[in-house]
């Protein structure tokens, strides 16, 4: 695997595991040496390598390669473990010539790095002073002896060395000082000096405003960035550089895959401390850690150069940022135009050539070249659409070489590569050749621009009449103005051709409008049509007659694209599940083919908007779900208790599909918006807020963002038998998932498309580029990070046009665009109903003429009648 990717950081763990599992020492050193040099190593990792070594280590020669890996080893991360081994590990060689003096200074750079932590400290601080009270216990002299005046002197240097040092930790906000001071005072045979109580009492006030914080992070959960935060906010206002950079330090230890993180600590580092081999080792952990951000790329370069970093080191650093895999097209432009602005800086341009010069001239011919072959290749783009690069190579050119025919060459290349119809690029060429070229060729460039700009030739063709108004000549002038009405009139004429397009394209999208609208009114007549002939068969009597015969009486149907939320009041169904199915009538039960009449004498129930609140609206349920109340009941029954359950039913009797429900306390209903998405019968079921959409028609549920979400990924390809389980053990291996969401369709089959959330951006890149092209049960996949495409929102209709204000799938049927729009009424039906009257919605009107007379009963035929009727001709 390590071959065909060596930055998979999660194999090379796994390596290093078998080979130390296996005992194979050649093969585990090499092994962590090679993760070395790619990434930064944890305290773990670290302390494991060095344990293994310091075992091994017998010789002076492996003791001193053991040293080597220390110094690597507290370069990659400020960890007071690794320094506190490193000073005790350190004193092993105690006995070799200076040793005692590189103990010190072994123990001294500990404190300067890691004294100041105020949870783990104390212990450097102790190791310090157990080692000079050890050395103090060998120079005391033998028991009934007399110390000569030599060794009186050192025993007086070693016991001014630990009063130093109780000095100094007394001086530090450290966890347990009292316990430090108690012990100094025992020690201490001479009273503690006032200027060490006064600095241990000061420190003792900074422990207390620093303990809020500290405490904080000992009972946060990873990865704590919030309380880290908090902390370095404290400390900079506090302003100790030592404190703000060990706070840092602490936060990058936990965080160290987090690239805004590093960002402000180099950059703190750059404008405050501005040390140069502090600020250069941050910059190049920073790149280690989070190679796939460029922005840490381009503030490392940037700070070699502030530095007066060797040109060779750039350049080959330059390199490496090429190597680090970024994510985006544009993040190779950035780079790019970094390394070209850094050359750019080292070119003297006042001679007419140098080494310099051809070097830069040289980076930007490669620059191009490098975005048009490997970029474009491996992202189907190459970041630069408007040429970015080769604008500022021609204004190089231009300015500072005084090279105008070369600067109007790329501009020439330039504008063949899809930028001539822009009017922004013509004039920003046209400003170019003004300041540095001539008249000849700014009006050469206007004229070219007015014949080929698209977007705003009016503002070309303006700044083409002011430059012949101010210098050109009247022949110059004629033709200006000639060409730019001629231009003009052309762009009016497609204009209103393009006008003309779009309104008959909205004229015949009104006129289908208005066929499907007559087609469904028609085939409610003939519904109307063929009820009142049933009602006739089967002798009603007068009551039912005049029920069927109104049809003003019936619900309208509502179609199921209008999506969820409240019906409108003119809308609402009759709810009579709440009525005619939770309440068992006392007789015998009513024969399916009745529903429909039966529920006539139920009273219509309509939604109390002033219960939204303790409401939720529940759809996408299965119409053929027996006893829907009972079922939801149950369901919703964990979040709290149930006021009533109202299912929808049409006039047959059949459920519709979707319900309130209504709780008693409006924290129920919230928890039952957490049931949104679960799987009812084989179908997710959607649980949204009940909001009145006449009151709110912008309202919109939706639970997942359609914005750009850096630490969450977009997986397409996926084989439809695929988990959610096998799909999180592919992606765990890059990072630590959050959350996976497969999506389904409203049936709850899979789609093949799935979201992964990350804990951070770090993991999702990382993941991109491990997984993009991966195959999944002999299915390619491809990987991107989550940004959806905008969602086109349905145009409004114009108000007062009534016959054209519906939802969008309203005007294709209860079914969308699936179902047919062809009439099914009989021909012979439809001749007699057009004789007199139209049918629309259900119910025949009269003629405007007869309008205001009242509408008459339509003539009731007989079986005789109607077959004489269908047989004409």
């Amino acid at each position: 695997k390590l071959s065909i990717n060596a930055f998979d950081y999660n194999c090379h763990l796994d390596l290093i595991k078998l080979l130390r599992q296996e005992g194979e020492l050649v093969k585990l050193r090499r092994a962590r040496q090679k993760m070395s040099e790619l990434f930064p190593l944890t305290e773990e990792i670290w302390l494991d390598w060095l344990k293994d070594e310091i075992k091994m280590a017998s010789e002076i020669s492996e003791r001193e390669k053991v040293y080597e890996l220390f110094e690597r080893a507290v370069k990659d991360y400020i960890c007071p473990e690794i320094w506190l081994e490193y000073a005790q590990y350190s004193i092993g060689g105690i006995g070799q010539e200076g040793g005692i003096e590189k103990v010190r200074s072994i123990f001294e750079r500990a404190l300067t790095a890691v004294g100041l932590h105020v949870t783990k400290g104390t212990a450097l601080w102790e190791a310090y002073r157990e080692f000079e009270n050890a050395i103090l216990e060998t120079a005391q002299p033998a028991p009934g002896s007399i110390p000569s005046p030599e060794q009186q002197q050192v025993l007086c240097s070693q016991l001014e060395k630990i009063h130093t040092l109780f000095r100094r930790q007394l001086g530090i906000p450290l966890l347990d000082m009292e316990a430090s001071y108690a012990e100094y005072e025992e020690w201490s045979e001479e009273p503690i000096p006032e200027t060490t109580i006064k600095s241990y009492k000061k420190a003792l006030q900074q422990l207390e405003r620093c303990k809020p914080y500290e405490e904080a992070l000992l009972g946060a959960e990873t990865p704590k960035l919030t309380e880290y935060q908090a902390y370095i906010d404290f400390e900079m206002k506090a302003g100790d550089p030592a404190r703000i950079q060990l706070i840092y330090e602490r936060a990058l230890a936990e965080n160290c895959l987090v690239p805004d993180l590093w960002a402000r600590y180099n950059q703190y580092l750059d404008r405050q401390l501005k040390v140069k081999e502090l600020v250069l080792s941050a910059h190049d952990r920073a790149v280690r850690n989070c190679p796939w951000t460029v922005g840490l790329w381009i503030r490392y370069l940037l700070a070699m150069e502030r530095h007066r970093v060797e040109h060779s080191i750039i350049s080959e650093m330059f390199e490496k940022a090429l190597n680090a895999g970024f994510i985006q097209a544009t993040d190779y432009v950035e780079i790019w135009q970094a390394y070209l602005d850094y050359l750019r800086r080292r070119v003297d341009f006042t001679q007419d050539s140098s080494k310099e010069l051809e070097e830069l001239r040289s980076a930007f011919a490669r620059a191009v070249e490098y975005l048009k072959q490997e970029v474009e290749e491996r992202f189907s783009e190459s970041g630069d659409p408007s040429c970015t690069i080769m604008q500022n190579w021609a204004r190089v050119e231009a300015r500072l070489c005084n090279n105008m025919q070369k600067a109007r060459e790329l501009w020439d290349n330039i504008m063949t590569k899809g930028n001539a119809k822009y009017a922004n690029m013509w004039l920003e060429y046209y400003n170019l050749e003004r300041a540095h070229g001539d008249t000849q060729h700014c009006r050469k460039a206007l004229h070219r621009a007015v014949q080929c700009t698209s977007d705003y030739p009016e503002h070309v063709c303006e700044v083409l009449l002011t430059l012949e108004r101010i210098e050109g000549t009247l022949e110059d002038w004629d033709a200006a103005v000639q060409k730019t009405e001629n231009r003009l009139a052309r762009v009016n004429e497609q204009r209103a051709k393009a006008a003309e397009k779009e309104a008959a394209l909205a004229k015949q999208e009104e006129e289908r409008a208005e066929q499907r609208k007559q087609a469904r009114a028609e085939k409610k007549a003939s519904k109307k049509a063929k009820k009142t002939r049933i009602g006739d068969k089967r002798k009603a009597d007068e009551d039912d007659e005049g029920e069927w015969g109104q049809e003003e009486e019936l619900p309208s149907k509502r179609h199921r694209g209008e999506g969820d939320g409240v019906l409108p009041e003119e809308d609402v169904e009759v709810e009579t599940g709440l009525f005619g199915r939770s309440e068992k009538p006392d007789g015998p039960a009513i024969p399916k083919e009745k529903a429909s009449t039966s529920r006539k004498d139920v009273p219509k129930v309509f939604h109390d908007s002033s219960k939204d609140k303790v409401t939720v609206f529940v759809s996408n349920l299965s119409y053929t779900m027996a006893e829907p109340e009972a079922k939801l009941r149950e369901l919703f029954g964990s979040c709290g208790e149930v006021v009533e359950i109202r299912a929808v039913f049409n006039n047959k009797g059949t459920f519709r599909g979707y319900c309130y429900v209504q709780f008693k306390e409006e924290e129920a209903a919230r928890q039952a918006l957490a049931l949104d998405r679960t799987a009812v019968e084989g179908r997710p079921m959607f649980v949204s807020p009940c909001v009145d959409k006449n009151k709110n028609p912008d309202f919109k549920v939706f639970r997942y963002s359609t914005t750009l979400e850096k630490h969450k990924l977009f997986i397409s390809g996926l084989p439809f038998s695929c988990t959610k389980e096998e799909l999180e053990e592919v992606c765990k291996a890059h990072g630590n998932v959050k959350d996976i969401r497969l999506v389904t369709n409203r049936a709850g089959k899979p789609k093949g498309l799935a979201y992964v959330e990350y804990e951070n951006e770090a993991q999702a890149s990382q993941a991109v580029l491990k997984m993009d092209g991966l195959t999944v049960k002999d299915h390619v996949i491809k990987v991107m990070i989550s940004n959806p495409p905008l969602r086109k929102l349905p145009e409004r209709p114009e108000p007062g046009r009534a016959s054209l204000a519906l939802a969008p799938r309203q005007i294709y049927g209860a079914r969308g665009k699936g179902r047919t729009q062809l009439s099914m009424v009989p021909r012979a039906l439809q001749c007699q109903s057009n004789l007199g009257a139209k049918a629309e919605n259900g119910v025949v009107q009269n003629s405007p003429a007869a309008s205001s007379d009242p509408p008459a009963e339509p003539k009731k035929m007989s079986n005789a009648d109607f077959a004489k009727m269908l047989l004409k001709k």
